[in-house]
């Protein structure tokens, strides 16, 4: 423990300090390259994103607002993401007939043959820059290290 500005604080051990600045360095690493991979094909990481998650949708629709959260997003913000998506014919906005305040966003079939374009790269680019790296062992690792921060995250989130 150490006093730093008046507050205790308990600092990071060298190999704690290791691990999390490994992971810093190479999460934003990891997203440029799999942007990266994504460009060719003309969608950037949230275009992708909102694709996948409409394509899994019932009727490939969802409200806005349930996208947005899910996107963690803010309604503005999912509102500028869609903005171009809505221009090249991928999402379209409908208003829902039983309540005036509910908004959709709902995928095209131009937007599902985007996808079904795209994901072949994506996938490619997951295991490429990735998965490979890690190996069987390391994805199962992945896998449980991640699931436990997520059920972690979540708690906090109902507490």
């Amino acid at each position: 423990f150490a006093t730093l500005w008046g507050m205790t604080t308990e600092w990071l051990s060298e190999r704690e300090q290791t691990s999390w600045r490994s992971f810093i360095m190479s999460v934003h690493d990891l997203m440029a390259a799999l942007e990266a991979d994504l460009a060719p094909v003309g969608l950037t990481m949230g275009d992708y994103e909102v694709l996948v998650w409409l394509s899994e949708a019932d009727e490939r629709r969802m409200r806005m607002c349930d996208l947005a959260a899910a996107m963690q997003l803010s309604p503005s913000g999912l509102t500028r993401r869609l903005d171009g998506m809505v221009k090249n014919g991928w999402v379209e906005r409908a208003s829902c007939a039983a309540d005036r305040r509910v908004a959709w966003a709902h995928l095209t079939d131009t937007g599902f043959a985007k996808l079904q374009e795209a994901a072949p790269h994506h996938v490619a680019s997951v295991r490429r820059h990735m998965l490979d790296p890690l190996g069987a062992k390391g994805v199962e690792q992945l896998g449980t290290l991640f699931g436990r921060v997520r059920s972690h995250l979540e708690a906090l989130q109902t507490a």
